[in-house]
């Protein structure tokens, strides 16, 4: 049987798995800091006669409403009063894309030999460094932000890297110019807890020194956890978080948080034997996770996946790069999609966060060559709604929908050919990036340069 005969029978046994699980959206823990983001300078508008995907699985030719930041219809607006009219016809509209595995702002474009081994993207201390918080490190003025607005990314989640087990918290922002986080915080967008499995977590010096460390570990920290918070909900006196009786603990509360539900967890793992094992080893703690990112072997477990709810995020392709992908194929995301389950396209790398639309284009053509069916209008999700869904905010972004904030993309073309462009992109209904006026066109910090004087050189 020939490999895509193969791909194809496959494909066909993943359809029978079950639906995906529901679950509730996640909260901002008790300590987490408010934002300070402002949208930018808005009016009303009318996006007229586009192409909409909605990236709820439609597809239509209609206007779209917006009005106070918000989608206040879609189809035929009939009521044109206030509102700025764009034609967009000949166009496609999107949902802003969502990124929902980025480094950006710790691993600082140009990445230089010397920025990669001064980064800040992990603190390696502890195999657990669950109070750590990857915002305290970020740098707003790092160019790879404007890339990706200029893109037509809207929302990315900001992680820690994967040297370690539990590696601390992640935030999640629109990439606008700022000076500081908080003014590029999603408000009241929940943190996540990133946690490592395999070979980038194996310490070849200090534990865990094996993939069975790796277990054992994360059974200690949350057994712990879940004691603490125990005892806490047993104290009425003590506060939510556990500050009470000056017994806090930062660490356990993230941990609490994750057990609570409050923080998704997003886990770094690419075999499917190590996936399983961690959303089982977690199970027994309540603890679901949320996404796991780079999951090359995802198709392997694409049931189990669409059975507890957990999302892959993944590239199209990155085969045989390291050891934990050499069973990687191009057809993952389109095998984890046709079980019922949650397909994402990631970055990881600030190079590759411009090309979301495009990954997905290379990923929905190796599911359409293995037999499945999977046009523009499924394979949209793939960096949007299902995006939005993993970082708990599928209420908000991801879909194209009266009440949903207005964060769109005007592409000059269908999004998932090479040839097209955004044109406009537009955050909480305003136009954050317009490739046609460079006044639109964000430059980072590093990129102003110093002003030359005449005589100077």
């Amino acid at each position: 049987m020939n490999r895509g005969v193969r791909h194809i029978a496959f494909a066909a046994l993943l359809f029978a798995a079950a639906c995906q699980t529901a679950f509730a959206r996640p909260q901002p823990t008790p300590d987490a800091p408010p934002s300070e983001y402002r949208p930018l300078a808005r009016h009303d508008m009318i996006l007229a006669g586009a192409t909409i995907l909605d990236g709820a699985g439609g597809k239509t030719v209609g206007d779209i409403l917006i009005r106070d930041g918000k989608i206040a219809a879609v189809g035929e607006i009939r009521d044109q009063r206030n509102a700025v009219r764009i034609d967009a016809s000949g166009r496609w509209i999107t949902p802003g894309l969502i990124d929902i595995h980025t480094h950006y702002g710790t691993f600082l474009l140009p990445q230089t030999a010397a920025e990669l081994e001064n980064s800040d993207v992990t603190e390696t201390s502890s195999f657990n460094v669950a109070d750590t918080w990857i915002e305290h490190a970020v740098r707003p003025a790092d160019p790879a932000f404007s890339r990706a607005l200029a893109s037509g990314v809207t929302t990315l989640q900001i992680l820690p890297g994967s040297s370690v087990l539990i590696g601390g918290r992640s935030v999640v922002v629109h990439p606008i110019p700022a000076v500081t986080l908080a003014q590029m915080r999603f408000p009241g967008a929940p943190q996540g807890l990133k946690m490592a499995c395999g070979s980038n977590s194996v310490n070849d010096s200090s534990f865990p020194t094996s993939r069975q460390g790796q277990i054992a570990g994360i059974r200690r920290a949350f057994h712990e956890a879940r004691h603490r918070m125990e005892e806490d909900d047993e104290d009425e006196h003590e506060d939510r978080d556990g500050r009470g009786h000056g017994r806090w603990d930062p660490r356990n509360a993230t941990l609490i948080g994750a057990i609570r539900g409050e923080l998704p967890v997003h886990l770094h793992c690419y075999r499917a034997e190590d996936i399983a094992n961690w959303i089982s080893a977690l199970k027994e703690f309540g603890v679901r996770i949320a996404a796991v990112h780079h999951a090359a072997e995802a198709y392997k477990i694409a049931p189990l996946l669409a059975e507890e709810g957990v999302c892959a995020a993944v590239w199209p392709d990155w085969w045989g790069f390291k050891r934990e992908a050499e069973d990687a194929i191009p057809e993952n995301a389109a095998f984890v999609d046709a079980a019922g389950g949650c397909a994402i396209m990631h970055s990881d790398i600030p190079v590759v966060g411009g090309l979301l639309n495009l990954d997905a284009a290379r990923a929905a053509a190796a599911g359409r060559r293995a037999g499945l069916d999977i046009p523009p209008k499924r394979a949209i999700r793939w960096i949007t709604s299902n995006a939005a869904r993993a970082l708990g905010l599928g209420d908000r972004i991801g879909t194209i929908a009266t009440g949903m904030n207005a964060d769109l993309v005007i592409w000059s073309g269908d999004p998932f050919s090479i040839y097209s462009k955004p044109d406009q992109v537009i955050i909480d209904g305003a136009i954050a990036f317009d490739r046609s006026d460079p006044s639109r066109q964000p430059v980072p910090d590093f990129e102003l340069g110093r002003p030359q004087r005449e005589g100077i050189r």
